[in-house]
Protein backbone atom coordinates (compact mmCIF):
# COMPACT_ATOMS: atom_id res chain seq x y z
CA UNK A 1 0.00 0.00 0.00
CA UNK A 2 1.02 3.40 -0.61
CA UNK A 3 1.21 6.52 1.20
CA UNK A 4 -1.45 8.47 0.46
CA UNK A 5 -2.69 12.27 1.71
CA UNK A 6 -5.63 13.98 2.05
CA UNK A 7 -6.70 17.79 1.91
CA UNK A 8 -9.47 20.04 1.10
CA UNK A 9 -9.42 21.34 -2.79
CA UNK A 10 -6.50 24.64 -3.52
CA UNK A 11 -7.01 26.58 -6.67
CA UNK A 12 -3.94 24.81 -8.00
CA UNK A 13 -5.80 21.38 -7.71
CA UNK A 14 -8.56 22.04 -11.02
CA UNK A 15 -6.90 20.37 -13.58
CA UNK A 16 -6.05 17.46 -12.02
CA UNK A 17 -9.29 17.49 -9.99
CA UNK A 18 -10.90 17.80 -13.87
CA UNK A 19 -9.39 15.20 -15.10
CA UNK A 20 -10.80 13.11 -12.24
CA UNK A 21 -13.93 14.38 -11.95
CA UNK A 22 -14.34 13.80 -16.26
CA UNK A 23 -13.52 10.27 -15.21
CA UNK A 24 -16.34 10.28 -12.73
CA UNK A 25 -19.18 11.09 -15.09
CA UNK A 26 -17.80 8.92 -17.49
CA UNK A 27 -18.19 6.17 -14.91
CA UNK A 28 -22.17 7.37 -14.54
CA UNK A 29 -22.25 7.96 -18.49
CA UNK A 30 -23.29 11.81 -17.70
CA UNK A 31 -21.71 13.83 -20.65
CA UNK A 32 -20.02 16.78 -18.59
CA UNK A 33 -19.47 20.44 -19.95
CA UNK A 34 -16.83 23.03 -18.77
CA UNK A 35 -19.84 25.17 -17.41
CA UNK A 36 -21.03 22.09 -14.81
CA UNK A 37 -17.46 21.49 -14.39
CA UNK A 38 -16.44 25.21 -13.71
CA UNK A 39 -19.85 25.60 -11.47
CA UNK A 40 -19.03 22.48 -9.20
CA UNK A 41 -14.95 23.88 -9.11
CA UNK A 42 -16.72 27.22 -7.66
CA UNK A 43 -18.40 25.54 -5.26
CA UNK A 44 -15.72 24.16 -4.08
CA UNK A 45 -13.18 27.04 -3.39
CA UNK A 46 -16.71 28.73 -2.08
CA UNK A 47 -16.53 28.94 1.89
CA UNK A 48 -19.77 30.20 1.94
CA UNK A 49 -21.00 27.63 -0.22
CA UNK A 50 -22.20 24.04 1.37
CA UNK A 51 -19.96 21.92 -1.01
CA UNK A 52 -16.74 21.03 0.16
CA UNK A 53 -13.74 18.79 -1.52
CA UNK A 54 -11.30 16.67 -0.61
CA UNK A 55 -8.66 15.13 -2.58
CA UNK A 56 -6.04 12.05 -1.61
CA UNK A 57 -2.59 12.51 -3.11
CA UNK A 58 -0.45 9.54 -3.89
CA UNK A 59 3.37 9.26 -2.88
CA UNK A 60 4.82 11.57 -5.61
CA UNK A 61 1.66 14.38 -4.97
CA UNK A 62 -0.53 12.98 -7.65
CA UNK A 63 -4.32 13.87 -7.17
CA UNK A 64 -5.53 10.38 -7.80
CA UNK A 65 -9.20 10.54 -5.88
CA UNK A 66 -11.49 12.81 -4.77
CA UNK A 67 -14.47 13.39 -2.16
CA UNK A 68 -17.28 15.88 -2.69
CA UNK A 69 -19.25 16.28 1.10
CA UNK A 70 -21.46 18.64 2.88
CA UNK A 71 -23.11 18.93 5.91
CA UNK A 72 -27.25 17.57 5.51
CA UNK A 73 -29.73 18.47 8.35
CA UNK A 74 -31.25 15.65 10.14
CA UNK A 75 -34.14 17.10 11.79
CA UNK A 76 -34.97 13.65 13.96
CA UNK A 77 -31.60 13.75 15.73
CA UNK A 78 -31.48 18.07 15.32
CA UNK A 79 -28.40 18.02 14.01
CA UNK A 80 -26.03 17.85 10.81
CA UNK A 81 -24.56 14.76 9.50
CA UNK A 82 -22.58 14.53 6.95
CA UNK A 83 -23.58 13.57 3.41
CA UNK A 84 -21.06 12.11 0.42
CA UNK A 85 -21.86 13.43 -2.56
CA UNK A 86 -19.62 12.02 -5.03
CA UNK A 87 -16.43 9.59 -4.24
CA UNK A 88 -14.20 8.65 -6.89
CA UNK A 89 -10.31 7.22 -7.47
CA UNK A 90 -8.85 7.29 -10.70
CA UNK A 91 -8.26 3.12 -11.72
CA UNK A 92 -5.13 3.10 -11.74
CA UNK A 93 -5.30 4.15 -7.96
CA UNK A 94 -7.81 1.53 -6.89
CA UNK A 95 -6.48 -1.19 -4.88
CA UNK A 96 -3.87 1.20 -3.24
CA UNK A 97 -5.03 2.76 -0.32
CA UNK A 98 -6.57 5.94 -2.05
CA UNK A 99 -10.07 5.22 -0.92
CA UNK A 100 -9.51 4.12 2.61
CA UNK A 101 -6.99 8.06 2.78
CA UNK A 102 -10.58 9.34 1.64
CA UNK A 103 -12.48 7.69 4.34
CA UNK A 104 -10.12 8.70 7.10
CA UNK A 105 -10.54 11.99 6.11
CA UNK A 106 -13.97 12.25 5.54
CA UNK A 107 -14.06 10.48 9.03
CA UNK A 108 -11.72 13.11 10.32
CA UNK A 109 -14.01 16.07 8.97
CA UNK A 110 -16.99 14.35 10.55
CA UNK A 111 -15.93 14.61 14.26
CA UNK A 112 -14.80 18.06 13.81
CA UNK A 113 -17.95 19.15 12.49
CA UNK A 114 -19.78 17.06 15.01
CA UNK A 115 -21.48 15.04 12.08
CA UNK A 116 -22.29 11.97 14.21
CA UNK A 117 -23.22 9.98 10.49
CA UNK A 118 -22.00 10.45 6.86
CA UNK A 119 -24.69 9.13 4.30
CA UNK A 120 -24.14 8.52 0.40
CA UNK A 121 -26.25 6.75 -2.40
CA UNK A 122 -24.60 4.52 -5.11
CA UNK A 123 -25.88 3.17 -8.18
CA UNK A 124 -26.84 -0.76 -7.74
CA UNK A 125 -24.19 -1.57 -10.60
CA UNK A 126 -21.19 0.33 -8.84
CA UNK A 127 -20.31 -3.62 -7.14
CA UNK A 128 -16.40 -2.07 -6.81
CA UNK A 129 -17.78 0.95 -4.88
CA UNK A 130 -20.27 -1.55 -3.06
CA UNK A 131 -17.59 -3.96 -1.72
CA UNK A 132 -15.85 -0.95 -0.71
CA UNK A 133 -18.59 0.89 1.00
CA UNK A 134 -19.47 -2.26 2.69
CA UNK A 135 -16.21 -2.92 4.87
CA UNK A 136 -16.73 0.64 6.40
CA UNK A 137 -20.53 -0.02 6.93
CA UNK A 138 -23.10 -2.95 7.92
CA UNK A 139 -24.44 -2.72 4.84
CA UNK A 140 -27.03 -0.81 2.99
CA UNK A 141 -29.14 1.38 4.62
CA UNK A 142 -32.87 0.06 4.92
CA UNK A 143 -34.10 3.28 3.01
CA UNK A 144 -35.00 3.99 -0.58
CA UNK A 145 -33.97 6.73 -2.70
CA UNK A 146 -36.61 8.37 -5.11
CA UNK A 147 -35.85 10.91 -7.20
CA UNK A 148 -38.71 13.62 -8.75
CA UNK A 149 -37.69 14.52 -12.22
CA UNK A 150 -39.03 18.44 -12.68
CA UNK A 151 -38.92 18.63 -16.66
Amino acid sequence: MTDHQTSFVIENDKAEWRVLFNGYADFYSVPMDDSTADKVWAWLLDPSHVLEGLVVRDANGTIVGFAHVRACPRTLGGCDVGFLDDMYVAPDARGSGASDALFVGLRTLAVERGWPTVRWITQHFNARGRAFYDRYTSGPSDFIMYQWKQD
